[in-house]
């Protein structure tokens, strides 16, 4: 696991500053504290951070191929690697590494571009060809690494995070308006946006190609078609999942340091640490925390399962100092991220990295195996079709405006009254369901956001590339595609690597999801019940039943509570402070009546306010200090002239 960072001249002639390359490396520093390595030639500069996993001594990057005319910088891993590397020798090719790293610049030489169908892995990686004078860059199938890139001023750049980009184009750091709206909406900026309208993120599944000066993104993998086998019994289901799943588990226990497990209790991360205790000769180191509010303490269950499989368990129970925490992450986020489950993310890697260099965990089995309440929900749902399309507009436009604002069920019935997949999109957007009531968003924010994209056709594009015919499938897709890479995983990501902790995710691994994404929807949700053919796995595997069988808690955090207590304050000093509300984002009655029906206890809004003091803290403790250090400019505020924010 490492951060790269570079960048490629327009015109080769134009030299690269060594220098520069190391900036980069040193914003990303703490994605790979072991090594630092740097190529710098011919208007083309490659530099990482490295975390050393594999081949300690000798895995030093970049790395090259035998005439030094290929240059790798490389995160990630490759689990398939042994079996290419001797492929590859068979073929002729001499290694002079034993890294997972070198297998790519070897496989680039015979197939090209095409070399990432070959990888089976997490990866992010840059590979300069001084031949052809081409860049070639690539992100992993479902998302685990990030890539980012800005062609500005007659240069590529490109970083594992926006921080290696703009520590060296620092006026790059233009606000993306259309970027903040989305966030508003979802909580998280779906690919490929930044906040920053000149850098980009790679989206997964996909490969960049820079020369001659012009960019080319091609896709070269997406999710098959959903439902397409049908196994002919419950026990074969079992039987190849069983072995499927094994077999990702123990690929990913490959390496030269620690490595354990991260155990929140429930079934996907349970069900990782069964398979790992079977395929481990040492007791599975694993980690867990608590909370001291019993509703959101999941260590318990954590620590049933660690029993059971006889592992070695480290636990935590937490009294965090949250106020600090989110000072800190606040400080080092590029963008604006609104899952609060990042603080029990960057704790629980804490733990880990204490004992540990690499872990696993059980990330993405909501996503593949219909685990989200939200699916049933809107299956369930799926009735209200059956009323005509006039009548469910006659009540959105006619009636809807008309009810009392505190009356109950007043929301649920405008949800309910649209067609199924604005339904969905409208349960998982923040700003549009208050905005029916209150105007959120200030008349001058809004008259910019006039030009921009409306956020909820991210969705439905997603939803217009389904592979799927039924809802729930063309559901799960879309949420693969959006929340699982830009929440999920982007959480995972930024959060383990601030500890220098790396996470690897056997339920993500791309054959295993293309097998799981071909059984038909009866086997992930049936008769209401989530994860059924998981679940089953996970008792067959010895999982203790009382772990898996209770209600979803997910990764949870009591931040209700500390919204109403620990937070309290920092809420209502820093969102209605005249500093904020003169950025000219937001509606001060809006924010102010937000605020209250959640104080007064008249509507749980937890989740939209954490979303706005993220936001606003994300402007103070990071953006703001990119403007004044870099460029000595004022602080952000919204401005009607340009479209930007600046």
């Amino acid at each position: 696991m490492c951060g790269i960072a570079g960048m490629v001249q327009t015109h080769p002639d134009c030299p690269v500053d060594s220098a520069a390359i190391h900036r980069m490396c040193e914003a990303i520093f703490h994605r790979g504290p072991d090594d630092e390595g740097i190529f710098v030639k011919a208007g083309v500069g490659l530099g990482m951070r490295r975390l050393s996993i594999i081949d300690l001594a000798g895995g030093h990057q970049p790395v090259f191929n035998e005439d030094k005319t290929i240059w790798i910088v490389f995160n990630g891993e490759i689990y398939n690697f042994p079996e290419l590397r001797a492929d590859l020798e068979k073929r002729g090719h001499r290694f002079y590494t034993h890294t997972d790293t070198e297998v790519i610049v070897h496989l680039y030489e015979d197939l090209g571009a095409d070399c990432v169908d070959r990888l089976r892995g997490m990866f992010a990686f840059a590979l300069y060809d001084e031949r052809h004078g081409k860049l070639l860059m690539a992100r992993d199938r479902l998302g685990k690494k990030p890539l980012h890139y800005a062609l500005a001023q007659g240069r590529l750049l490109f970083g594992s995070e926006i921080k290696a980009i703009l520590a060296v184009a620092p006026e790059l750091a233009s606000v993306n308006n259309e970027a903040l709206l989305q966030y508003m909406y979802f909580g998280y900026i779906p690919d490929p946006l930044t906040a920053f309208l000149p850098i980009q993120k790679l989206p997964p599944g996909h490969l960049l190609e820079f020369e001659a000066g012009e960019v080319r993104v091609r896709q070269y993998w997406d999710l098959p078609e959903y439902g397409t086998h049908q196994p002919r019994s419950e026990e074969e289901c079992l039987e190849e999942l069983e072995w499927r799943l094994a077999e990702a588990v123990r690929i990913r226990l490959i390496s030269d340091v620690p490595l354990g497990a991260l155990l929140s209790g429930g079934t996907d991360s349970s069900t990782v640490v069964a398979l790992m205790a079977r395929a481990s000769a040492k007791p599975v180191k694993t980690f867990s925390i608590g909370f001291s509010h019993d509703d959101f303490n999941e260590a318990h269950y954590a620590r049933i399962v660690a029993k059971h499989f006889g592992t070695d368990h480290h636990e935590l129970v937490l009294e965090p100092d949250v106020l600090e925490t989110v000072e800190t992450l606040t400080s080092s986020l590029e963008e604006p991220f609104g899952d609060s489950s990042m603080l029990p993310t960057y704790y629980v890697s804490c733990v880990a990295r204490k004992h540990v260099t690499v872990a696993l965990s059980g990330d993405g089995g909501d996503e593949i195996f219909a685990g989200y309440d939200r699916y049933a929900i809107n299956l369930r749902r799926q009735g209200f079709e059956r009323i005509p399309r006039w009548a469910r507009g006659f009540y959105r436009k006619q009636v809807f405006p008309r009810l009392p604002q505190n009356i109950r069920g007043r929301r649920f019935s405008y949800n309910v009254s649209l067609p199924w997949r604005e339904r969905y999109v409208d349960s998982i957007s923040f700003l549009p369901a208050f905005e029916r009531d209150v105007p959120l968003l200030s008349d001058e924010f809004r008259d910019i956001l006039s030009a921009v994209d409306n956020p909820e056709n991210v969705m439905y594009e997603c939803f217009e590339k389904a592979p799927a015919k039924d809802p729930v499938s063309q559901t799960m897709y879309v949420d693969t595609k959006t929340y699982m890479v830009g929440d999920i995983l982007t959480k995972v990501d930024r959060m383990s690597m601030a500890t220098s902790l790396e996470v690897r995710v056997p339920l993500l691994d791309h054959v295993f999801v293309e097998w799981v994404t071909g059984l038909p929807l009866e086997w992930k949700l049936r008769g209401g019940q989530q994860k059924y053919i998981l679940r089953k796995l996970a008792e067959r595997v010895g999982v203790p039943r009382e772990a898996l069988y209770r209600p979803k808690q997910g990764f949870a955090m009591p931040l209700v509570h500390w919204i109403r207590n620990e937070l309290r304050d920092l809420i209502m000093t820093t969102l209605l402070e005249s500093r904020t509300l003169q950025r000219g984002y937001f509606n001060p009655a809006g924010v102010r009546q937000l605020l209250d029906e959640h104080f007064r206890g008249r509507r749980d809004h937890s989740g939209g306010i954490w979303r706005l003091l993220i936001f606003e803290l994300w402007h103070r403790n990071y953006l703001e200090k990119i403007r004044t250090t870099d460029c000595g400019t004022e602080p952000y505020h919204v401005t009607s002239t340009a479209g930007t924010v600046g």
